[in-house]
């Protein structure tokens, strides 16, 4: 798997066939990642009870959280490029082999709680090297525009990946579903194969000469002496923190209070795609928004002001509304973080800066929810929203009190 060198990027991201080759096999890969969670969760629901269906779908978040960060460690030692092809080969044969099994036998709950550990594992090497890797396929002045690319790829993969898992469910039960999924991330492979990257930097030392752990502890001490970076997970962490609570638990609670069902929780959540998928449209059109770190800012700050609003409003109309600002600011801002950070880190780091913001995203954010279902119990959802939304407006007041974040600017 080594790598081919790329020249110089000159082309547009969006018109730069290995960009796109790359963005196919991301999209493949993620739309797999869909039906994949569709399927496990209707066998999981299939096979045993609603407790233990739980504790399946919530199996991968130990290892995840667990082994994240040496997942940016060995992105950085091996290269993305190969980590991510390694990743999703382990993935399609792991959700390929329970498909045969569940075709063949009903052998129970433990091979969907192994692949769903699995899965956990995987995913803390794979998302540092899916960070670090469009910094190796493109230039600098095209990340942004990569992200917008990248978002709208999610976006994607979320409305169409469960009905596709559906129609695998309804055509052969959780073993079809779980092959579709396992062909879907296949696709993937040759795609990554075929991408074109930069050779990683070398520092002063020689791999072989370092451990592990040292690796860890200089890239920790890397993001902690940063005079951007340090600011940036602090963001990171108080938007996410702020936002996932409302949007998971909270929405849930809100549709049932104010009465509109499962079908206006629906319209809710399909205005928050909406947005979010018109701010990935807009960066990967722009490319690039002048003054990222003052942007990200204030847009954090209205975004948080709208999710304490969402919580006041009766009449779903308004809520919908609200939904897609939320939306368009929370995908704005999130772009921006995303870009400012692989622009300003330096490359021999990328993968375990990288892993320290997904840790702070996917690891540690979803403590909030359950905190925020018995706030929510016990106080009702006005008081949660408006505290989720202080959290979340405290990200924005960091990035414009650092003076180094908020002059942060993408290349040109």
């Amino acid at each position: 798997m080594t790598a081919t060198l790329l020249p110089p990027a000159t082309a547009r991201a969006h018109r730069d066939p290995n960009v796109l080759r790359w963005l196919g096999a991301y999209t493949a890969s993620t739309l797999g990642d869909s039906v994949y969670y569709l399927a496990l969760s209707w066998a999981a629901v299939q096979a045993g009870t609603p407790t233990q269906a739980g504790l399946v779908m919530s199996a991968s978040a130990v290892p995840r959280a667990l082994l994240m960060l040496g997942g940016g460690v060995i992105a950085d030692r091996l290269g993305p490029r190969r980590v991510v092809i390694g990743s999703d080969a382990v993935r399609c044969g792991a959700v390929l082999a329970v498909a045969a099994l569940l075709f063949l036998t009903s052998p129970g709950l433990w091979p969907l709680a192994l692949l769903a550990m699995v899965f956990g594992a995987v995913d803390a090497v794979f998302l540092p090297a899916v960070g670090a890797l469009p910094a190796r396929i493109t230039g600098t002045d095209q990340l942004a525009r990569v992200q917008g690319m990248r978002g709208l790829a999610i976006r994607c993969a979320g409305v169409v990946g469960a009905p596709l898992g559906g129609l695998g469910v309804a055509l052969g039960g959780a073993p079809a579903a779980f092959a579709l999924a396992g062909t879907l991330i296949a696709v993937s492979l040759p795609l990554l194969v075929s991408v074109r990257v930069r050779d990683l930097p070398r520092d002063g030392t020689p791999r072989a000469a370092r451990s592990a752990l040292s690796d860890l502890r200089a890239g920790l001490r890397y993001v902690r002496r940063h005079k951007v970076l340090g600011p940036l997970m602090l963001t990171i962490a108080l938007g996410d923190l702020g936002f996932v609570g409302p949007l998971n638990v909270g929405l849930t609670l809100l549709a049932d209070r104010r009465g509109w069902g499962a079908s206006g929780m629906g319209w809710v959540l399909a205005g928050f795609g909406a947005g979010a998928a018109a701010a990935s449209l807009l960066l990967a059109v722009r490319g690039r928004l002048p003054r990222a770190g003052l942007v990200m800012g204030c847009a954090i700050i209205t975004g948080s002001l709208a999710i304490g609003t969402l919580a006041h409003l009766p009449a779903l109309p308004a809520a919908v509304g609200t939904a897609v600002l939320v939306g368009l600011l929370t995908g704005l801002s999130g772009a921006m973080c995303g870009a400012l950070l692989q622009t300003l880190a330096d490359p021999a780091y990328l993968g375990r800066v990288t892993s320290v913001s997904s840790l702070v995203s996917l690891g540690l954010t979803p403590l909030s929810m359950p905190l925020a279902a018995a706030a929510a119990g016990a106080w009702g959802t006005g008081p949660v929203y408006v505290v989720s939304a202080a959290v979340c407006g405290l990200g924005g007041v960091v990035a414009l009190a650092v003076p180094g974040l908020r002059r942060a600017e993408l290349p040109g």
